[in-house]
């Protein structure tokens, strides 16, 4: 599969996941989770949602730009996803402050792809002139 198919793909069922996640705590966790936790599951939905459209966007990237920025953006993109809203999920459904371990590195992976698909920017614009 080309890239910019993949992340495509990616972007896509990282939607449709945050969706049912979304969903599941507003009809289902409501009842069931403290404030906080329910709080804590919905930022992993949001965060969720704003990276799946992201990776819609590199897709685009990938197939319109030279270069390896966007594909990385993508790549980190994934990865933040999955430790950083992976441990928010697992964290407000189970108490384990443990699982919380994994955000931060998350976090700075979803920085650090907005850094590269910024840069994927900065590069075409160079190439161009």
């Amino acid at each position: 599969m080309s890239p910019d198919r993949l992340f495509l793909l990616l972007g896509a069922l990282s939607g449709m996941i945050s969706v049912l996640a979304g969903a599941l705590g507003a009809h289902l966790l409501k009842a069931q989770l403290a404030a906080g936790m329910l709080e804590i599951f919905e930022t992993a939905v949001r965060y969720q949602m704003f990276h799946a459209l992201a990776l819609v966007v590199v897709a685009w990237a990938v197939g319109r730009f030279e270069g390896r920025s966007a594909p990385l953006a993508g790549v980190l993109f994934v990865l933040g996803s999955v430790l950083f809203c992976g441990s928010l999920y697992a964290y407000s459904l189970s108490g384990l402050r443990a699982f919380t371990m994994g955000a931060p590195f998350g976090g700075a992976a979803l920085a650090a792809g907005w850094a590269c698909l910024a840069w994927t920017a900065l590069a075409a614009q160079r190439r161009s002139h």
